[in-house]
């Protein structure tokens, strides 16, 4: 089957100790924890908001499905969302949906699919822009334990142009924030499982107002991240997709200020926002790749 992730020993969002051990999964999805849910939620003072479902069920132009061939007939499929750039041929995900302790060999090759509108690899396979490049910061060290490098899941890839057009002369882009991230204003994650529930459209999505994770209210690993609640769809799969601000359904753009890292498999999800300094380095490096 794809390739899983396993989590690291402890990745309570707020707990202080080594409370939980988080299973692998398939299909570079969420993190899932398992083990009693009061292990997982030890002391947290500050709550986050409850997400409310969110986007009516339609594409959005600049998020798309990234499906990886892992070799030996293995597929992983994550989210991504086109960000904009000089080159215009820059996506943002996840770092873990490029390499991860458990397989730390990159893609033998990748396809990412703006607007994708069906459940399944095939038509991304099929029609997606293919993936130049990847670029994963120099703290994300797959040869370390997910629990040190998970503050560093976060990603670029460069793809393709076509007929000289790049991605985003296609379909628009939006505009990446920086660290800090305030928690003002609502957030809408989206991604894409990999088994939607209940018949439910390929893209799924929440809206919320984000709590921005300290030392004060999470384990380690958690520091830095988004976190928001009540996001039960997005689930295996929906990894690296965009958390957008001031998203225009129109034109399928917003502000990204994260992308999708983990879940606890009950509707906690967390993103991870692009360091202001290492971001920046890395979203140049993503760009002189495109050719």
């Amino acid at each position: 089957g794809p390739r899983g992730l396993r989590g690291p020993q402890g990745a309570g969002w707020r707990g202080r100790a080594v409370v939980a051990v988080l299973a692998s999964v398939t299909a570079m999805g969420l993190l899932v924890a398992s083990g009693p849910r009061a292990a997982l939620v030890e002391t947290a003072e500050a709550t986050a908001a409850r997400a409310r479902p969110a986007h009516g069920g339609g594409t959005v132009a600049t998020v798309g499905k990234l499906v990886t061939e892992l070799g030996d007939g293995q597929y992983g499929a994550c989210s991504g969302a086109i960000v904009d750039s000089p080159s215009g041929s820059v996506v943002a995900t996840a770092a873990h949906c490029v390499t991860a302790p458990d397989s730390p060999r990159e893609p033998v090759r990748a396809w990412f699919a703006p607007e994708y509108d069906r459940v399944g690899p095939q038509q991304a396979l099929d029609e997606g822009w293919r993936v130049l490049a990847f670029h994963t910061p120099s703290g994300w060290d797959a040869e370390r334990t997910l629990a040190e490098i998970l503050p560093y899941d976060y990603a670029f890839v460069t793809v393709e142009k076509r007929d000289g057009r790049s991605i985003r002369d296609t379909y628009g882009a939006n505009t990446l924030d920086f660290e800090p991230i305030g928690r003002e204003g609502e957030v809408v994650p989206l991604g894409y499982p990999v088994n939607p529930s209940n018949g439910r459209p390929p893209l799924a999505s929440c809206a919320g107002e984000v709590e921005v994770l300290t030392e004060a209210t999470a384990h380690t690993a958690n520091v830095g991240g988004l976190l928001l609640t009540g996001c039960d769809e997005l689930t295996q799969g929906a990894s690296g997709g965009p958390w957008l601000r001031d998203l225009d359904s129109e034109r399928g753009t917003g502000r990204l200020v994260g992308v999708m890292s983990v879940g606890s498999g009950d509707g906690e999800v967390l993103a991870r926002p692009f360091p202001e300094r290492q971001g920046r380095k890395l979203l140049d490096r993503a760009d002189a790749a495109a050719r």
